[in-house]
């Protein structure tokens, strides 16, 4: 490599992290959090914009939201390490002096962007998480992309095209419908499909419009309560506090993909997390048993009163509620932000949208892949493949990770340790929300790479067993609580990117399976 070459590529790699700490750095202080504290506990590696193939700007996506969880996580660590009761001003020398250097790679952190790929069980690799019907298909006037890796909404799908389960069935019967027409039909039948957009279609549909300008998380106040003494630590008891989370109890009520990653952030902080799911719902074992490490699994039947009221008596002790559910569907219960705050001041509600809390599609459900289409950031990327390749036609291409929703899962973990931490200085309950379609906006704002730098970057890892190097590497073991009678296994998987000195992660076991837990607080 020339001297003008290497000389361009350390430029490159500056800018790259310059802009990662920029996104920090406006996150940070939308949410109010300390002045001068990024700048003074973050070290970046790693080229951002190298780490991965895409157009658009996924590298420092995945460095920033995860940067931004650990630092929260430092902040409140020094605040539990510094001196001083409750609600006492900690935020100064002290804090920073106890508050632990914060280390995020881009490409670890990328790799763990797509942690439920690489995930071994006793040596074996699980099967592919995808539906055989999941995916792209024509349709008389464009493109639309269902969703059916659960059972009940690939019935729905088959129920509104008449047709038998199979990918020849289903793309025979969409190629007589309108894209827009059967997008909206889907959505009214409460199904999970997304017509396929350019970005300036998506920029004229009032959903985006009712997005835009709006920053990817946001942090409302939802009650008042006292200033909580849940971080007064006395001086006698401040070394045996090891983790930021320790003690912090987090009712979690999320299914795939990005609940239960944030879920898992908190664990591994030390948070005893309950994460309840539902018997109608089936497993999903290749995404569970990677996003339920450190927590514990049990289930509960909503529609049953005696279930909900064991919900109700969970969350009058838990200081985070963590949920993913259809708009609404929790309010109905009495489990609305509003009524928790009522019922355990001091609480923070974590709330997971496809779509945002406005506009039309407020209410639709949504997954990563679906929001993707929708956007037009498929659209996007394949014609920046195009351009990349000298080609002159242009196809549809994915982006190359799930990063939306592995972004939502850390911004929502950014945003509850935030929430948690101001609890301690100002009081208060709160709601953290995040959308998927506002982390696509976040991620669009960042920018696309030109034609010369698109897909430079790294290639994925191959997926197999035994993991490539790069991945062994990078991966530790768990073990795997199985039910009695079962043969013991062992969880191979990406160990978190955020490294914080001196705080150990001491995370040792997984659920194996979804109802395995007392359904208790330990």
């Amino acid at each position: 490599m020339s001297c003008v070459m290497r000389k361009k590529q350390v430029g490159n790699e500056q800018m790259s992290r310059t802009a990662v700490l920029a996104s920090i750095q406006q996150l940070w202080k939308h949410l109010g959090l300390k002045d001068g504290f990024v700048e003074k506990k973050l070290v970046l590696s790693g080229d951002p914009d190298k780490v991965v193939q895409s157009s658009f700007r996924v590298g420092q996506l995945a460095q920033a939201s995860t940067a931004l969880v650990g630092l929260a996580a430092s902040a409140l660590y020094g605040r539990r390490k510094s001196a001083g009761d409750a609600g006492d001003d900690r935020s100064g020398e002290r804090l920073l002096e106890n508050a632990p250097e914060v280390k995020v790679d881009a490409r670890h952190a990328v790799l763990c962007f797509a942690s439920e790929a690489y995930n071994v069980v006793n040596g074996e690799l699980p099967r592919d998480i995808w539906d055989d019907l999941a995916g792209l298909y024509a349709t008389k006037d464009g493109y639309v992309r269902i969703h059916t890796n659960f059972p009940h909404h690939r019935q729905g799908i088959l129920d509104l095209l008449k047709c038998a389960g199979t990918r020849e069935a289903v793309a025979e019967a969409l190629s007589t419908r309108e894209a827009l027409q059967f997008e909206q039909e889907a959505t009214d039948a409460g199904m999970c499909v997304a017509a396929v957009r350019t970005l300036a279609q998506w920029d004229l549909h009032p959903q985006a419009q009712a997005l835009r300008g709006r920053p990817p998380i946001e942090l409302v106040k939802i009650g008042d309560a006292p200033v909580h003494n849940r971080f007064g630590i006395p001086e006698t008891e401040k070394e045996t506090v090891q983790r930021p989370l320790d003690g912090i109890k987090v009712l979690e009520l999320t299914r795939v993909l990005a609940g239960p990653t944030a879920g898992r952030a908190m664990a591994g902080f030390g948070a005893d997390v309950l994460w309840i799911t539902s018997p109608n719902l089936p497993a999903l074992p290749v995404v569970d048993i990677d996003t339920s490490r450190g927590k514990r699994a049990a289930q509960l039947e909503l529609n049953k009163d005696e279930d909900v009221e064991t919900l109700r008596g969970l969350a009058r002790e838990c200081d985070v509620f963590l949920q993913s559910y259809r708009p609404a569907s929790l309010e109905e219960r009495g489990f609305g932000p509003a009524e928790l705050a009522r019922m355990r001041p001091g609480i923070v509600v974590a709330t997971l949208r496809g779509y945002g809390w406005d506009g039309p599609w407020a209410k639709k459900r949504a997954f990563d892949s679906l929001v993707q289409s929708a956007t037009g950031l498929n659209v996007a990327e394949g014609e920046a493949w195009s351009r990349s390749q000298n080609s002159g036609t242009t196809g549809l291409r994915p982006l190359p990770i799930q990063c939306l929703d592995h972004a939502a899962g850390q911004l929502l973990a950014f945003g509850i340790i935030a929430a948690l931490y101001k609890t301690t200085t100002e009081g208060g309950s709160w709601e953290v929300r995040v959308s998927l379609a506002g982390v696509g906006q976040w991620l669009r704002d960042m920018g696309q790479l030109g034609a010369e730098d698109a897909f430079k970057g790294e290639t994925m890892p191959a997926r197999q067993a035994p993991m490539v190097e790069e991945v062994s590497n990078l991966s530790r073991n768990y073990v795997v609580r199985n039910p009695a009678g079962k043969s013991p296994r062992t969880l191979t998987a990406l160990k978190s990117a955020i490294c914080l000195d001196n705080v150990p992660d001491i995370v040792a076991e997984v659920p194996g399976s979804l109802k395995c837990d007392s359904i208790k607080w330990l």
